[in-house]
């Protein structure tokens, strides 16, 4: 169950160290240690990616995934002191959030209207309903609060980044990102190679698999992958209808920032230096400023996409802004990797394994279900 993982955090410091009050601001020179570490292993990462090309022509696991799963192992044969743990916290917490708002350029309001209002709709109450129905059978299973939220939206929206996004906004624990991510990563890849056989069981035109690989594949290079061996027509609808899910994020987001407000008395235990970012306080709510209400880097990420959308980015500058993004996710994962003791995190992995595979089941039949009402051919 999660609850021993959590009781594991509270017995052991080095999962969870006290966050000191009135501590003294960290200086670059503090910072740099553990940067360096965390870009080592992104490089690593990058490195292991690039491999998987070269043997197998795809990447099964993407660079985001790896880097995880070595810092993760890098933290289980060895235990950062202090001397690491600002940098990697920095990465874990500001690099991340630096990503999330840079992502906002690659999204685009011309992109989701080209799908067509009807279409539109329909996967707006699919990620709506699926987020509902993944965080019940999560709590269900008893997952806390926060990491059935990570579950729910990393299965409806975009999986890994989807993860990477809403965690600093409800303040996650390092451990759950870290099992959300290591879980929904299997699962992606499991997508990825049935959703082409089970197109055919059932089937399915290339428009029909298109939409189903966009609605339910987690994400965009896995839908790539997906209607691939499909064809074209597959492929672009499928690319399109992810492209639109993707953009239910920021709304997500803002909503989840208001939501997280009410989880004060939460008995979630918060794990300072493997962090994604600071929960709320315990206690009566106070009046809140905006700035308080939504987090900086959601309003930066609004604001990078209104400007994508009113063409105030010029285009030469939309890729590489998407490859940084990508970087600092990876280096972010990195740190977040390196903060998680996998022998915890394996305690955690029935419930989060069944919450996962069932809420990903359903929103496969959801997504079927919209693609019959639609009568899609």
């Amino acid at each position: 169950m999660a609850s021993l993982s959590l009781t594991q955090v509270r017995a052991n410091p080095a999962v969870a160290p006290t966050r000191s009050s009135g501590a003294p601001t960290i200086g670059l020179g503090h910072l740099l240690p553990g940067v360096a570490l965390c870009v080592l292993v992104t490089a690593s990462a990058k490195l292991a990616e690039g491999i998987e090309h070269r043997l197998f022509g795809r990447a099964w696991l993407e660079s985001l995934v790896l880097a995880i799963l070595i810092g993760t192992t890098v933290r289980t044969l060895w235990t950062p002191d202090m001397r690491w743990r600002g940098g990697i916290n920095f990465c874990a917490k500001t690099v991340l959030e630096i990503a999330v708002v840079m992502l906002g350029a690659s999204l685009s309001a011309a992109t989701i209207l080209a799908a067509g209002p009807v279409l539109l709709a329909g996967i707006v109450a699919v990620v709506a309903m699926a987020i509902g129905v993944s965080y019940g059978l999560g709590r269900a299973f008893g997952l806390p609060r926060r990491m059935a939220t990570l579950v729910a939206c990393g299965n409806s929206i975009c999986g890994n980044s989807a993860i990477a996004a809403v965690a600093p906004v409800i303040g996650a624990d390092g451990e759950d990102v870290a099992t959300a991510i290591a879980f929904t990563a299997v699962l992606g890849v499991a997508a990825v190679l049935g959703l082409p056989f089970l197109a055919r069981v059932l089937h399915q035109s290339d428009v029909q698999y298109g939409v189903l690989a966009g609605l339910t594949v987690y994400a965009v290079p896995q839908v790539l992958a997906a209607t691939a061996p499909l064809g074209a027509v597959a492929l672009q609808i499928g690319t399109l209808v992810k492209l639109c899910r993707v953009l239910m994020l920021g709304p997500v987001c803002l909503v989840l920032s208001i939501v997280a407000r009410t989880w004060r008395e939460d008995g979630d235990v918060l794990a300072p230096a493997i962090s994604a970012g600071d929960r709320p306080a315990r206690g009566s709510p106070r009046r809140l400023a905006l700035g308080e209400l939504i987090p900086w880097f959601i309003l930066g990420f609004l604001a990078l996409a209104a400007m994508r959308s009113f063409n105030l980015i010029p285009g030469a500058l939309l890729a590489p802004t998407a490859s940084v993004s990508s970087l600092l996710t990876v280096v972010s994962m990195a740190a977040l990797g390196l903060g998680v003791d996998i022998r915890v995190v394996a305690k955690a992995g029935g419930p989060v394994t069944a919450a996962v595979c069932l809420s990903l089941l359903v929103l496969g039949l959801i997504s079927l279900g919209l693609i019959h009402m639609l009568r899609l051919s």
